[in-house]
């Protein structure tokens, strides 16, 4: 069952993913108004979310923010379509890296660099900085149920020659790359809720009391990795602009929980330039003192 979706699916998406940009948005406000309107996809939790992370704002101008980040939530998915097929050219100019010097000079210091991401922007397109590093770059990504679809996104995200690892099988990557002396850039998105078992640390984020993960911290200290985070901005429909945030490179330095609470305002900063493209609608806040 799960082949015969994927053979289903695939064609459709690679014709997506060839179309005129006019013709691919326009295709977007259409995937946008199902799911807001017809499908309602959680739409109870976002309202929840907007509700407790920005308070300050009354009830239409977070209606405002929540409909501006469906559209952009729709935007996403259909972006991660259009790489499939996407030039290199043309994702060069639609997602510009201001500073990739700073990552050129942590290579030269020949120590493994984490980049913290957050979901918020474009994380998708982060994958173009390979084409201007030197280091390995390996992406942290969550697994999915149907063995195709998960091949697919794999393929889709290892263009420029991303190397993408599962959760579960990162911590025995970066130990064995360490051991062999194989320097990376680690990519990982980690603001969102750390399930139950794993929870270790909390912290303020967006005025509310979290759990937050620690795992990039932990493993910079483990392996005297630079820490970086990547704060990605959208300049406007299809467009993105990635800075490069340094955080430390001596994570062994950094009283513990630092560098997690250092991270976790880099994102909050985001989030209050411009809340429509933060990803509400996964939930956050569902531990929480």
């Amino acid at each position: 069952m799960q082949f015969l979706i994927f053979i289903i699916a695939y064609p459709f998406l690679w014709i997506v993913s060839m179309l005129p940009f006019r013709v691919f948005y326009w295709l977007s406000d259409v995937v946008y108004f199902l799911v807001y309107y017809i499908i309602g996809y959680r739409k109870q939790v976002v309202r929840e979310n907007l509700a407790m992370a920005l308070p300050h704002l009354n009830k239409e101008e977070r209606l405002i923010i929540e409909k501006k980040s469906y559209h952009h939530l729709c935007d996403m998915f259909m972006e991660m379509i259009k790489t499939m097929t996407i030039s290199s050219e043309e994702m060069n100019k639609r997602f510009v890296i201001t500073n990739i010097e700073v990552i050129k000079e942590y290579e030269k210091k020949g120590k493994s660099i984490m980049l913290i991401a957050s979901h918020y922007a474009s994380w998708e397109w982060l994958i173009t900085m390979n084409q201007k590093i030197t280091f390995q770059g390996v992406a942290v990504y969550k697994q999915l149920a149907n063995k195709y679809f998960d091949k697919l996104v794999r393929d889709i995200r290892s263009k420029y020659n991303t190397e993408l690892v599962p959760t579960n099988k990162t911590i025995p990557l970066i130990s064995s790359n360490q051991k062999n002396n194989i320097h990376c850039v680690y990519g990982l998105a980690s603001d969102q809720s750390p399930k139950a078992d794993r929870i270790f640390h909390w912290d303020s984020f967006m005025g509310i009391e979290v759990p937050v993960h620690t795992g990039p911290e932990m493993l910079a200290k483990k392996h005297d990795m630079t820490v970086v985070f990547a704060k990605v901005k959208k300049l406007k429909r299809g467009y993105y602009e990635l800075t490069i945030i340094p955080i430390s490179d001596n994570p062994k330095s950094i009283p513990d929980f630092g560098i997690t609470h250092t991270y976790i305002k880099e994102v909050e900063k985001q989030i209050r330039e411009a809340p429509e493209y933060y990803f509400w609608t996964h939930k956050r806040w569902k531990h929480r003192k």
